[in-house]
């Protein structure tokens, strides 16, 4: 109905957040995007201080987001930086080389503040989070769902609706939904049998025409 909405996106890679922030310059109804991280918090350090600083990377109930540098982030610098592109490479080439970068204030004023908020969740918070929406809706959700949905609820403006992105079937994750809740997540009904099925595989020599005339065979 083009009502604003706000979207808290569980990130990583900060590939989909940075894909809602595309879609809002071309004109999709998005009003704030809330980057979601783990005990890997450099994105939301990041938002919240205007630097960047690898501190090392720590294991998480969430492990797709346990990383520290972001490689799509250097597509909103480069955007910040006013398409630049040799001042982009100087910048992320120093950063890998002394683990640290800020941006001026009048780019994050103009590029940052008006559109990102940032949210972070501990393993303990993570459980939490599983544990109260299933108590409150029944719903299980994994623990990169979780994430968002903690930030989510840190971020909500009075009046605007608020979405999460839900990153995964829990079934992907069952331990630490398990843990969460006392319940084990089932796989769907059409992936039940999964770890049943036969498995098929194909050994290809190592060159690339071979590997193409492959795909064309099986692709529909």
């Amino acid at each position: 109905s083009g009502r604003e909405v706000d979207v808290t996106v569980p990130t990583g890679n900060f590939g989909n957040v940075l894909s809602g922030w595309i879609a809002q310059q071309m004109g999709a109804p998005v009003g704030k995007l809330v980057v979601a991280s783990n005990q890997n918090d450099i994105l939301t350090r990041f938002f919240e201080s205007h630097s960047m600083r690898a501190t090392g990377v720590h294991p998480t109930l969430s492990p797709s987001m346990d990383i520290q540098v972001s490689s799509n982030f250097e597509r909103l610098l480069f955007e910040m930086n006013g398409r630049d592109g040799a001042m982009t490479r100087e910048q992320l080439t120093r950063f890998r080389d002394k683990g640290t970068m800020s941006v001026e204030a009048d780019q994050y004023d103009t590029w940052i503040a008006p559109t990102f908020r940032a949210g972070r969740a501990s393993d303990h918070d993570t459980l939490a989070t599983i544990r109260s929406v299933h108590e409150a809706t029944g719903m299980q959700i994994d623990p990169h769902t979780a994430v968002g949905v903690k930030a989510a609820r840190e971020n909500i403006r009075e009046g605007v609706p608020m979405v999460t992105m839900a990153t995964a079937h829990p079934a992907k994750f069952p331990d630490a939904v398990e843990r969460a809740t006392g319940v084990r997540p089932q796989l769907p009904e059409h992936l039940a049998d999964l770890l049943m099925r036969p498995e098929r595989t194909t050994t290809l020599p190592n060159d690339l025409a071979a590997v193409q005339k492959f795909v064309a065979s099986v692709a529909r």
